[in-house]
């Protein structure tokens, strides 16, 4: 059992974020997870090929080499195969997405769950607004606009959801499963930003941030973590991350955890309850129900449509 000791607590509550290191097992916790994403990079590979968007399947190379080689030469990212979550437009009837068994393990992860029950209490509910980053060196696509995989600007958790969750007790926990150097584009935070509440956000080319004017908090802090390590953050802490200039690929998980009953801000899209003392029988267990949930989710929005997937407007005088 891992938990979050007296002092790690501490610093959450005062700087809104902490780093454990090593508190994941590599070769339990992380490996079956890039196993699994070779069987997806197989499938998306197979795809492509099979419709002369790549010239071969490129089976020689590793995993980071093979991703990198197949999005130059298709002129194109393909992070959507590999995400277990949907965008926020242009979602359709195939739109592809990954709800593998072994992410849903490590959602599920008991030392992840110990550690949030610290701070979202025992009825713990796994919130749909979560995602893979798998960031390929940022010379390699140049031109793409997926923030998903590209320098991320400056925001709050809390900010990219719709008010309904702004008092929602959410916790972000953030992982790399690759290393995370500067270099390679790690996380930065400012210190102490959740203090000041919720930052105004403007609509931009490149996803959600706040002004540079509407920063709060202290002095930017840059967070260099190895596979293993953990951050637990504030939905409020101010962060984002720098761009992969290395030749290596940047893969990361950003997860959150609230307690059951309150709204995740994006209530189209299906979460599941994680964790439940109170009720213990309403726990999801099954991956396979998992992922037919989201299925159901894209069949209906892609046939209906959905609405605001956030607050702020692209017309904000404020960013103007």
């Amino acid at each position: 059992m891992r938990k979050l000791t007296d002092e790690q607590l501490d610093q959450y509550e005062t700087d809104g974020y902490v780093v454990v290191r090593d508190f994941l097992d590599l070769d339990a916790d992380i490996q079956p997870l890039l196993d699994e994403y070779e069987e997806v990079l197989d499938a998306l590979v197979r795809s492509l090929h099979a419709r002369g968007r790549i010239s071969d399947r490129f089976q020689d190379l590793p995993f980071a080499e093979r991703l990198t080689k197949v999005y130059v030469e298709s002129g194109e990212v393909h992070s959507q195969w590999f995400d277990f979550s949907l965008p926020q437009v242009d979602i359709r009837e195939d739109t592809p997405f990954w709800f593998g068994p072994e992410v849903f393990r490590l959602l599920k992860n008991t030392d992840l769950l110990d550690a949030a029950e610290q701070i979202v209490g025992p009825e713990i509910y796994s919130t749909p607004v979560q995602h893979i980053r798998i960031k390929p060196p940022e010379k390699a696509i140049p031109n793409t606009k997926d923030n998903r995989v590209i320098e991320t600007p400056w925001h709050q958790d809390n900010g990219v959801l719709l008010d309904s969750a702004d008092k929602t007790n959410m916790l972000t926990i953030w992982l790399p499963l690759t290393p995370a150097t500067r270099e390679m584009g790690c996380l930065k935070v400012r210190p102490e930003s959740y203090r000041s509440g919720l930052a105004h956000h403007c609509v931009r080319w490149n996803g959600l941030g706040i002004p540079e004017p509407h920063l709060p908090g202290e002095e930017e802090v840059a967070l260099p973590m190895m596979p293993g390590d953990v951050l637990f953050m504030h939905r409020l802490t101010a962060h984002g991350s720098y761009a992969n200039v290395s030749d290596q690929v940047r893969i990361s998980y950003d997860l959150r955890y609230q307690p059951v009953g309150e709204s995740t801000g994006r209530e189209v899209f299906p979460g599941f309850v994680a964790r439940s003392k109170a009720n213990p029988e309403s726990v999801l267990t099954d991956p396979d129900v998992w992922r037919e949930s989201w299925e159901i989710a894209r069949h209906k929005l892609a046939t209906e449509g959905h609405g605001l997937f956030n607050r702020w407007s692209v017309d904000d005088p404020v960013c103007a």
